[in-house]
């Protein structure tokens, strides 16, 4: 045996709090719900390192423990954890309510004001829609909102 498998025996405990330490922090900056398992696989390694087991059979319990929990408590978890990013910029303007401002028929863009700004807008099923019609913005294209008569 080499100095370093010599080291990691006498000291399992400690070495399995390092593998999950460094699982944690890998979680922490990606958050793919990958790493994660390993970690509690590591965590639990850390309770069996104490059992003599040389560490070939911990690394299988280590792989075996990890994956069991990724196959079953990820999809529960994925789940119940949103990742839904916030609506951005233009984004955030689809499903407002507007008033139009200029005429809008099928052949030419009309224009609403969002947020203080006035925008030109189409028709979402290009019927004419007169000015003062309220509407909701349905889709942004470019710099034109797609609207929709409520």
């Amino acid at each position: 045996m080499n100095w370093f498998s010599l080291y990691v025996l006498g000291h399992a405990p400690w070495f399995w709090l390092g593998v999950m330490i460094l699982c944690l922090l890998i979680e922490s900056f990606t958050l793919a719900l990958t790493t994660i398992w390993f970690a509690c696989g590591a965590l639990v390694m850390i309770f069996a390192a104490f059992l003599p087991l040389p560490f070939r059979w911990q690394l299988l319990l280590f792989l075996l423990v990890s994956a069991a929990s990724m196959f079953f408590m990820r999809p529960v978890a994925r789940r119940h954890i949103s990742f839904k990013k916030p609506a951005l910029n233009s984004d955030a303007l689809v499903g407002k309510h507007v008033l139009v401002r200029e005429r809008i028929t099928a052949l030419e863009k009309g224009a609403v004001k969002v947020n203080g700004v006035v925008w030109s807008a189409t028709s979402a099923d290009n019927t004419e829609i007169e000015a003062g019609t309220e509407c909701v913005i349905k889709a942004i294209e470019g710099a034109t909102v797609v609207v929709k008569k409520v």
